[in-house]
This record gives C-alpha cells, sequence and structure tokens, in this order.
C-alpha cells in the first residue's frame, strides 16, 4: 500500500502531502496518524524552515473516511467512543499546523471540506486552485465543527458568516473563498504546484525568527487586548531584533545589499 502522506525536504523546505487520491484524501486512521506525525516532523526539525502541505489527486481532503467511521461506530461500546479521534488526531494536527514557530503554506487543489477545511484554515497562508472549493460539511452528517474550525472561521471571516457557513454548509468556490478572506491567492489550476512551492520556498529563505514571532504575535492578538498586545510585541521585538538574520539585514540595508537570512 502507497504511503497515505508523503513527506520530502529540500533546501529548508518541508512538503507534508496527502496521498490517498483514490479516496479524495479521506482521513482514515492510517492516514491521519501518518499526517500527525510529519507535522510534527516538520515542526521539530530546525532544517526546516518552512512548510507546504499538498495532496494529489483532484481533491484536497475530504475530511473523516466515513466508511471507516460507520465501521468504528458499529463497535463503539459507548456512544462517543468513535469521535476519540477528535483528540487523538484532529484537534493535534490543527494545533501543530497553527502553532509550528515556522510559515506553513496551503496549496489547495481541489475540495476541501470538514477537517480539511480545518487544516487548510490553521496553515497560515493558502494559495487556491481556480477549480478548488470549501465546505464544513460538519452540521449536513449531524456534528459540530472540530479542527479548529470554531475558532479560525470567525477569525477568518467573521462571527455571523462563519455561523451562516457552519450551519448552512455549502460549497464555496475559489472565487468566493477569495473574497471571504479564506484563500489569500487564487491560481488557474495548472499554476498551483509551482506558484505554492515558489511561496513556500521564499518563506523558507526568509527570517524564521521573526516568522515565528509574527505567528505568535497574530494568535495573541486575536484573543487579548490592545495593551495586552502592546506588551507581547515588545517582547517579541526584543527576541527578533537580537536574531541574526535581523543584524544581517541591516548591516546588507547600510551596504546596499539584498539581505540573505540564514534562519537564526
Amino acid at each position: 500500500m502507497a504511503d497515505t502522506v508523503l513527506y520530502e525536504v529540500t533546501e529548508s523546505l518541508a512538503t507534508v502531502t496527502l496521498n490517498r487520491p483514490e479516496a479524495m484524501n479521506a482521513l482514515n486512521v492510517t492516514a491521519k496518524e501518518a499526517l500527525l506525525n510529519a507535522v510534527r516532523r516538520a515542526a521539530a526539525d530546525s532544517a526546516v524552515r518552512a512548510v507546504l502541505l499538498a495532496a494529489n489527486g483532484r481533491a484536497f481532503c475530504v475530511g473523516q473516511d466515513l466508511r471507516e467511521h460507520a465501521a468504528a461506530l458499529a463497535e463503539a461500546t459507548d456512544a462517543g467512543g468513535a469521535m476519540r479521534t477528535v483528540a487523538e488526531h484532529y484537534g493535534p494536527i490543527a494545533r501543530t499546523i497553527a502553532e509550528m514557530p515556522k510559515p506553513v503554506v496551503a496549496a489547495v487543489n481541489g475540495v476541501a471540506a470538514g477537517a480539511g477545511f480545518g487544516f487548510a484554515l490553521a496553515a497560515d497562508y493558502r494559495v487556491v486552485a481556480a477549480g478548488a472549493s470549501f465546505n464544513t460539511a460538519f452540521t449536513g452528517i449531524g456534528l459540530t465543527a472540530d479542527s479548529g474550525l470554531s475558532w479560525t472561521l470567525p477569525r477568518v471571516v467573521g462571527p455571523a458568516r462563519a455561523t451562516d457557513l457552519l450551519l448552512f454548509p455549502r460549497r464555496v468556490d475559489a472565487a468566493e473563498a477569495e473574497r471571504l478572506g479564506i484563500a489569500q491567492r487564487v491560481v488557474p489550476d495548472d499554476e498551483l504546484p509551482a506558484t505554492a512551492r515558489e511561496i513556500a520556498g521564499r518563506l523558507a529563505e526568509g527570517p524564521t525568527v521573526a516568522y515565528a514571532a509574527l505567528k505568535q504575535a497574530l494568535a495573541f492578538a486575536a484573543d487579548h487586548s490592545l495593551v495586552e498586545t502592546l506588551d507581547v510585541e515588545s517582547g517579541l521585538q526584543r527576541t527578533a531584533g537580537a536574531s541574526a538574520d535581523h543584524l544581517a539585514a541591516v548591516a546588507a540595508f547600510l551596504n546596499k545589499e539584498r539581505p540573505a537570512f540564514g534562519g537564526s
């Protein structure tokens, strides 16, 4: 059986690729465990400075493999037993993507539904194929949101629009996704792999310490006051200001040169 998730590191860029194209990258236990291991590996590897989350086939990820889920429901001895995967897999995957101290780019090549939508929103930057789409999906099968969607979606599209999309799941095409802020860039389908890799590659060559601080500042600011955020920004800026990349960039500016960032 082919690996359900592929992992490759090239020039400081880790590419994590969902690889169940025959199942539209639906997430069975094997795929969930492989994806969690892959994103944790990328987060922990100091040689990795950016991550590209991609998928093979015509879908990005349609969420839970419902055939496997139906079997788990039938075998469960308690009503919630089949839902342990949320705490064991979906939550940790979304949190690792969102909190790793390096930028994550999601290349959304097709439908991203349920947890697939959640994982895409957990990324820092979404490059979306013109033929791709998003769907919250959960309430359509009698479930609430997971994979961070109840936190990320309101922060991207606003609470009212998020409530609408979660209560009444529907297909959000790439053009609407760009208008709503779900997609930061929409490109022709055949240009997605190259464009997403170019963007992720640029981030892998950038000031890694500054990117990590920026992610931390944005996450903190989402739930705190301006005064509290200013204090956090001050501390994070001290960290970034002491980095080798900042010192090298200042020297490059004075010498009228383009800075080269080493990631430290």
